[in-house]
Parts: structure tokens; sequence; C-alpha cells
């Protein structure tokens, strides 16, 4: 192990702190030194208070130092969203009008996470408004994707996953509603969990009114990380009970005992009748079920009941509501890109009326039902993220019909949303200058399953991270 701690993992961190061979000081300074070298060329972190990330280190240090026993995460260095409260902090959500909207209590998630013993070091950018797949704003500007700079980090936790493949933090939190945690994993290449509804609470007091019922049932709290013991571990920490979020759910670690994470049948899912896929998506998929049959997988080739109606389905809530709600911040308050997009999705599904909402809900429980019920004879889903690979940077400032196109490929996404499944963003390899990967979905609170076969995938993917964004993306740019 060398001196460049923003390099190691939580396991390797943590276990440093614990038996006193390292400092949680000199890990947070190493990573703030990083954050120094990359970040200017990146943006990925766009709120950063270095001096209260080192006295927070020194008070961890403090306590290890009076005996006191360390969390799972002590020491660790972490980003968190700016949509996301945090004491003290602005939940900018990458709109102008809100800089100073200051938030007076820390989200679930973030509180979790410092109860365990993480350092935060900074907040990550977002699209306006966290509804574009696409990082860039009027506030904080443009965050880069460290691979190539001229394709999209994703969205909305883009800033989350450009820091982490960068080295800017071991763990990045995020958020996903319709693939926010897992399109900007893909994008990026590193690792992104999309943990069931009700898993790990969540809650901004800085909202004025509740959120509409679609949002509740599809956005969930997540994270991104370099690979999936860092995922496993974040993930236990955050999902600790917040009684604000009447979602929450307690899930017992003991609930899935090491013997239900052997491998288990596996549908793989390359493509649906008239979906557009890029070739090298579907050779992601077919390569990753190799390596899961290496594994002791049996894979399947057989599609899932109902994906490309839930996909319809959730654009059709969503943008109902949207439409009568939230839009009217997006026209008021959104920057003209977000603005622009907004109004090419808004095509993009039909608007319901009050009879239509409720049947639209009913379907959705019979749609559940159904995947459910295939899921348990296959207990994991093998798909990709999205049918294309990463987009462009502003594919969605060029029209409708690009919008159109670029969410039809984003089914795959979705459609695990709308059902409120846990899903895990895997790298695979390169291609055309971009990642490329899979998603592996799962039964409700089968977060463990999907870690399994990820960390077989894990072991045979060529990428690895952090990478040197400079090196990388000047090679890359398109």
């Amino acid at each position: 192990m060398s001196n460049e701690y923003w390099k190691w993992s939580v396991r390797e961190i943590a276990g440093a702190i614990r038996s006193r061979q390292v400092s949680c000081r000199e890990v947070t300074r190493s990573c703030l030194e990083r954050i120094d070298a990359v970040n200017p060329y990146l943006n990925a972190i766009v709120d950063r208070f270095p001096e209260d990330a080192l006295a927070g280190a020194d008070r961890a240090d403090a306590a290890i130092r009076r005996g006191e026993v360390p969390g799972p995460l002590h020491g660790v260095p972490v980003t968190i969203k700016i949509n996301c409260d945090y004491a003290g902090r602005p939940t900018t959500n990458g709109v102008v009008a809100f800089r100073d909207l200051i938030a007076a209590n820390d989200s679930p998630p973030v509180s979790n996470w410092k109860k365990a013993g993480a350092i935060v070091v900074g907040r990550t950018n977002v699209p306006a408004f966290s509804t574009r797949y696409f990082t860039d704003n009027d506030l904080h500007g443009r965050t880069l994707n460290p691979w190539n700079a001229g394709i999209t980090p994703g969205g909305s936790s883009g800033g989350a996953a450009s820091a982490v493949a960068a080295g800017m933090g071991t763990l990045g939190h995020g958020s996903d509603r319709a693939g926010s945690i897992r399109y900007p994993a893909y994008a990026c290449g590193v690792y992104g969990i999309r943990p069931t509804l009700g898993r790990v609470p969540g809650f901004n007091g800085t909202a004025t009114a509740e959120r509409p019922l679609s949002s509740q049932i599809t956005a969930v709290q997540g994270l991104l990380a370099r690979s999936v013991g860092d995922l496993r571990a974040g993930l236990r920490a955050m999902a600790m009970r917040d009684p604000r979020d009447p979602w929450w759910v307690p899930v017992r670690d003991e609930d899935f005992p090491p013997e239900a994470r052997k491998p288990s049948r596996v549908a793989m899912l390359t493509g649906l009748p008239g979906a557009k896929v890029a070739p090298e998506v579907a050779r992601a998929v077919r390569e990753a079920g190799r390596w899961l049959e290496d594994s002791g997988y049996r894979v399947e080739e057989v599609a899932p009941p109902r994906l490309e109606e839930a996909a319809k389905l959730f654009f059709a809530l969503v943008m109902t509501e949207e439409a009568s709600g939230p839009q009217s911040a997006i026209d008021r308050f959104g920057d003209e890109a977000v603005r622009r997009a907004r109004a090419a999705t808004l095509t993009y599904a039909p608007r319901l009326d009050g009879a239509g909402y409720i049947e639209a809900l009913s379907r959705r429980a019979s749609i559940l039902r159904e995947v459910t019920l295939f899921l348990e004879q296959y207990p994991l889903l093998l798909m990709p993220v999205s049918w294309q690979l990463p987009l462009p940077i502003d594919a969605d400032q060029r029209g409708e019909k690009a919008v159109h196109e670029m969410l039809d490929a984003y089914c795959p996404l979705v459609g695990i949303s709308i059902l409120g499944l846990p899903s895990l963003a895997v790298p695979t390899g390169l291609a055309r200058g971009a990642p490329v990967g899979v998603q592996i979905a799962a039964g409700r609170f089968g977060e463990e399953l999907c870690f399994a076969a990820g960390e077989a995938l894990e072991a045979r993917t060529p990428i690895r991270t952090p990478i040197d964004p400079r090196r990388e993306a000047a090679e890359h740019t398109t």
C-alpha cells in the first residue's frame, strides 16, 4: 500500500484506520489533494469544504484515540449529490434560483453515512432539477466524463460517477428514479446500485411539498463505487432506519444467508422486438452471460414479461404528474437546456386523465406480480443498462425525434424503476472509446443476489478505476 489513499477500498481504509496504521486526516488529505489535481478538469465536485472535511477527520481520529468502536465507514471519504440535503449547505439541485436554499438538517443518507464514520469531502454535480441524462447546468457548469470528454457522464448522478471513477471519494451518494445511478455508472465505468424501494430512507427538509406518487414509488437513494465490495459496505451503512421516511423497510442481513447467494438461474435479455440495440451492447450482455456460466450460474436467453409495457407506463405516470406540478417549476426556474429536453420528453408519453391514471397504477401492480413470479423461476435478470452506448454530450438538445429515440433506448432502466426493484450496474469493458456494461436485477430486497453475481463479473472485467481523466479523456475525445 502507498500513501495514495484515494485509491484504496472501503475495507483497506477502514481496516488501516482501526489498526492505527493510518489516520483519518491522512486519508482525507490524500483525497483532497486528488480533488485539487483532477476536479478542475472534470468539474464533478461543485461544493467543496476542505476545512470542514479535515475537521471531521480530526474528530474521527480523536474518537479512535479515546478507544471508541469505529463505524464501518470510519474515515472513508465520500461525496454527496447536491440534490440531497446537507446541513448548512445549499441544496441547489443545479438550479440558479436555489443557490441559497440552505438545508437545516442532513438527509437520511447523509446522516447514516456520518453515523457510520464517513468523511464527506464534497458534493457532486447534477443537471438542473436532476432531470436530464447529461450533467450540465447554468449554476455549476458541465461535468465531464473522465474516460471521454465527448460523451455524457450520465445523469442525474453524473458528478458522483465522474468523481468516483477519478478517485475523488471512495463512495459516491446518488439517487435513481429513471436510471440516475445506473446510467452514470454505465457511462463512467463504475459500479452503481439502485436499491429496492424502501431499502434506504430518504427525505429532504428543503422540499416545499411531498413528491407526487409516481416519484414516491420509483425514486430511491443509493450509491456508486469502484467495486462491488465497496457498494455492499456503503449500502449497509446507508440503509439504517430513519423515521422521516414512511417507505423505509427493515431488512436483515440474515434474510440472505450465504447459501441464498449461490449461483442460480439467470434470465438473459439482449433486446426486445423492435428495439434498436447497439451490437456492442448485445455483445457485452452475452459476454457477461458467459462469465456467469463460468462461475456456475445457469444462464438462459429469455425475456421477462411486459418490460416494454412497464417502461411506457413509467413515462405516462411521471409525465402526467409533472405536467401539472414540477413542470411549472422547471418552466419558471430551469435553464434553457432542461426546458428544451423536458418539452421534448413531455411529447413522448400520453397524458392520462383521472381514470387513466388510476388504471395505470393498477396495471403496474399486475406487471409487478408477473415479474415477481418470473423472478421466482429466474432469481436474476441480466440485461443492458441501455439499448445504446453512452450518448454524446447534449444528445437531448437535438430535437424531439432524438429525445424520443433516446428514451426508447432507456427501456431497461425505467422498466425496472417503475417496479421498485433493485438493480446493479456493472462495467464489462470499453467500446468506441467509452465504457460499456450490463445491469443485474433481482426481486424485491435481492441486493445481495445482485452483488454476488456482480462480483463474478467484476473478477473478469478489464475495466479498473480510478483512472487519470486528463490522460484518458484527451486520448478519447470525440
